[in-house]
């Protein structure tokens, strides 16, 4: 029997893998693994979501515009520019989908998001990697590696899972010095957690190549909702909507999602206390000798001595019914990366990884 082969490139790609959220022993561990905000989705989200419940048996709004406006009045953006999809991985497929084939090549950075690389072997383009330096995204790299064939070119900005935040003369000089047949996304699943970085907006009104993706997974946290969004010059937003699905998002989380920027004393408080917690959860790692770069998101890295350590300390908060993500597979295999959790989740993980270097 002849066997029915894929599209090329299909079976090049490693199946992604999501962040731990169950430990044998422990019925509720504390979960800091998936970078998701520790104190769960606005309650007027909830509201709004549940309300559309009783409707499931309609089909949702094809358009988007009640989100889509909501979101530019939120951001400042021309909702026209603006199209939402199942998170920002569904923005970042359709721009492979559309932009990249065969013969074509993208670029993205060696620690950087892995569904770069999915997408762009789905598209059955060829995905370059671009070393780092110290962790961050290094512009000279990307633009050496940029050639006839280059279509789009990949950064998370701050990234993940390094939480490093690239200087916007850097992202402007990066975007000045790619050639007009090639996009620059900017994806910005973490950008409301850095201050004074817009994400890229300024960028996409300037050059007619340049394109923003965010979520509502973090900040917001919907992301079991999966609602994403990207700002494009027009003429890229109406070539990704004539590949999108008509119904991408359901009713409820586009009331979901509506809702949560609607609430903007909720959104506050959860940025007040990240950035308070993040600071603290960084000085506490260094207190104990292990490396942590400045982190611009709700998340930190921290760096040790070894891969055996890491992987001793990964073991030992599991021991104690904590959860983090060890990023072998962004090529850091000495490191952990924590999500910021409440005040007394840090706490916790401060005082294991205490106890994990003093017996160690």
């Amino acid at each position: 029997m002849t066997q029915i082969a894929p599209q090329p490139g299909i079976m090049d790609i490693a199946l992604y893998q999501g962040g731990q959220s169950q430990l044998a022993g422990h019925a509720e561990p504390l979960k800091l693994s998936s970078n998701e905000n520790p104190f769960g989705p606005s309650p007027m989200a909830v509201t709004a979501a549940t309300a559309e419940l009783a409707a499931m048996h309609r089909y949702p709004s094809t358009d988007h515009q009640a989100l889509r406006q909501a979101i530019g009045a939120t951001y400042d953006v021309d909702p026209a520019q603006v199209i939402c999809g199942v998170g920002s991985d569904e923005i970042i497929h359709f721009l492979c989908q559309a932009y990249a084939g065969p013969g074509d090549e993208v670029i993205h950075t060696e620690h950087g998001f892995a569904m770069y690389r999915i997408s762009t072997l789905a598209a059955g383009a060829t995905p370059i990697e671009v070393a780092e330096t110290e962790r961050c995204v290094d512009v000279d790299a990307i633009l050496a590696a940029v050639t006839p064939a280059t279509r789009l070119v990949f950064i998370a900005n701050p990234a993940n899972p390094t939480g490093t935040l690239l200087p916007m003369d850097e992202v402007t000089r990066l975007a000045a010095g790619l050639p007009e047949s090639c996009i620059l996304v900017l994806d910005g699943a973490y950008v409301e957690f850095a201050e004074g970085y817009d994400g890229g907006r300024a960028l996409v009104a300037q050059y007619d190549n340049v394109v923003m993706t965010r979520t509502f997974s973090k900040l917001y946290g919907l992301g079991g909702l999966r609602v994403g969004w990207g700002y494009a010059p027009l003429p890229v937003i109406e070539v990704l909507n004539r590949i999108r699905g008509p119904f991408n998002l359901s009713a409820q989380a586009l009331a979901g999602a509506e809702a949560a920027l609607q609430d903007v004393d909720w959104v506050a408080d959860c940025l007040r206390i990240n950035a308070e917690e993040r600071s603290r959860l960084c000085g506490g790692l260094r207190q104990l000798g292990l490396g942590c770069d400045e982190s611009a998101a709700n998340f930190v890295l921290a760096r040790f001595a070894s891969e055996a350590e890491a992987l001793g300390a990964d073991q030992h908060l599991k021991d104690q019914g904590i959860i983090v993500r060890h990023p072998r597979s962004y090529k850091l295999p000495d490191c952990l990366r924590i999500t910021v959790g409440r005040p007394e989740d840090n706490s916790r993980v401060l005082a294991a990884l205490t106890t994990f270097k003093e017996t160690a």
